[in-house]
């Protein structure tokens, strides 16, 4: 045991430090090791997603923290000059800071996880969990914001230098001010109409929009802009303020249920009552009709033809975009082979033959 500690102690200096520094970084990975075994042994063994969650998140910032803050733990042994001593624990509290960030953005993350875990949004009636949705995801994007903004700053007041030069230069904040102001009013514009958008929610994740005349689904909303997944997979970017400044439509305002509409032009020999009657067949035989509204009516009359309106509800605008079509064909075809001289047609009266003259 003797002969070891001699050893360590003839050790270089550098061999030493390296040494005691790769121990420590091994620690730090071994307890975030341990920790993950933990949470997973847990999720094998309760299926509590919470575990899973934590796993996921931490498992990446852990890999930095725990290594950082052996080594920080280390540090005083270390052999090294006072100056070289200033400069490593300059870097270690540089390191800790941002590495300590990192884990509060995970934390964060999780919280929005539990939430989303909470409030499902694949459930028919679900305009609470998207409120609740929007609400935390405008929350998280602000939160981690101000912790980037935060972690920079105490990073940057850290250094004696910029804080004598802040000192020097806070004569010039008001003037700074302004001109950043006026040059940033567009972006501070986002920034509010964010902040109603989030607590006002005239828009909220997954509501169904019809927006520049293109409908589609609120895929993601950031501080500055909306996303908005049109039904052909591509992908309208608005500013946020657009939702504050200009009308759209907002289908799932209040509920996911809505009503589609089918009109049909027929001639006017075309009975209703039997169409009528096999609306309502299609629609009891479809699960696509939520049982709400079921109507058909003659809604204008033209001179050639007549307008039939079908009105069915669904439990949201996907579902009712498939009962309108799967009710446009079906009625088009049993008025084809039940009613066939009902579908539109050109009259034309050709006037008798004129009496020859001699």
């Amino acid at each position: 045991m003797e002969t070891l500690l001699n050893t360590f102690n003839n050790l270089p200096h550098f061999v030493w430090n390296i040494l005691l520094i790769g121990v420590a970084i091994f620690l730090g990975l071994g307890i975030r090791a341990l920790i993950r075994k933990f949470l997973q042994f847990n999720y094998r063994r309760s299926n509590y997603y919470l575990f899973e969650l934590i796993s996921r998140y931490m498992h990446g910032p852990a890999g930095f923290f725990f290594p950082l803050l052996m080594v920080n733990l280390a540090s005083p042994f270390l052999q090294a000059n006072r100056e070289q001593m200033a400069r490593t624990d300059r870097f270690i509290e540089i390191a800790l800071t941002l590495a300590f960030a990192a884990l509060v953005i995970s934390a964060i993350k999780i919280l929005e996880g539990v939430i989303y875990h909470i409030y499902d949004v694949s459930q028919s009636d679900n305009l609470k969990a998207r409120r609740i949705r929007t609400q935390m995801m405008f929350l998280r994007q602000l939160a981690v914001t101000i912790i980037v903004i935060v972690t920079v700053a105490i990073i940057l007041l850290s250094f004696d230098n910029l804080r004598k030069l802040g000192t020097g230069l806070l004569g010039g904040v008001a003037i700074g001010a302004t001109i950043v102001g006026f040059a940033a009013q567009q972006s501070l514009g986002n920034l509010l109409a964010g902040f109603q958008i989030a607590f006002t929610q005239p828009i909220r994740l997954d509501d169904v929009l019809v927006v520049e005349g293109e409908w589609g689904r609120v895929e993601e909303i950031t501080l500055t802009y909306v996303v908005l997944r049109i039904w052909d997979e591509r992908r309208l970017i608005l500013p946020i303020n657009y939702f504050i400044t200009k009308p759209f439509q907002n289908w799932t305002r209040t509920s996911s249920q809505i009503l589609g509409t089918v009109f049909l032009y027929m001639d006017y020999s075309v009975p209703t009552d039997p169409l009528r009657e096999e609306l309502t067949r299609l629609l009891e035989s479809s699960k696509l009709w939520d049982g709400r509204v079921n109507v058909l009516q003659i809604t204008d009359t033209k001179e050639r033809t007549i307008e039939i309106r079908a009105l069915m509800s669904a439990r949201n605008s996907g579902d009712a975009f498939d009962l309108r079509c799967l009710v446009r064909e079906n009625l088009i075809k049993y008025i084809e082979q039940h009613y066939p001289t009902a579908l539109p047609k050109t009259r034309a009266e050709m006037p008798s033959a004129l009496p020859a003259t001699t």
